[in-house]
């Protein structure tokens, strides 16, 4: 009689030990996806900045279906002809104010309706990415400033 209250046992632990298995392995299977469309979109991202290599227009790649304009960092670049026009025409607004200017100033020399917040959301994007990229330097208040 041991013998077998020994086997429900056994087997109730081995059950669990089993469940607690195929949970993991659900877990590993769904990072490992993850890691697989990460690299298919690094080897993407990797393709076309190698076709594009030397080519003074700015990069755009697909990313999840997407084209994406990549803007490249200050350090990384010759000069600031590899930016898109609207980038070029953001920072020479920055550069001919006299001190830090704010995204609305900025809105108004470039003709957009200043007053509708959300137009200027997108152009706030924009500026703040070229402060992220090291090309504009965004200040505590919101404002921005070139960089030397």
């Amino acid at each position: 009689m041991q013998e077998r209250q020994w086997i429900t046992a056994r087997r109730s632990e081995l059950d669990a030990l089993a469940e607690e298995l195929a949970k993991q392995l659900q877990e590993v299977q769904a990072g490992r996806d993850e890691l697989a469309v990460a690299e298919r979109v690094l080897n993407r991202l990797a393709e076309q900045v190698r076709a594009d290599a030397g080519a003074v227009a700015p990069v755009s790649v697909k990313v999840a279906g997407r084209a994406v304009l990549l803007i490249p960092h200050r350090s990384d670049a010759a000069d600031e002809g590899v930016l898109p026009g609207d980038y070029r025409k953001i920072l020479a607004i920055v550069r001919e104010a006299d001190g830090p200017v704010q995204v609305r100033a900025v809105g108004e020399r470039l003709g957009l309706d200043a007053s509708v917040r959300g137009k200027l959301e997108p152009l706030r994007a924009k500026m703040t990415k070229l402060a992220d990229r090291g090309w504009l330097h965004k200040r505590g208040d919101g404002r921005f400033r070139a960089r030397p």
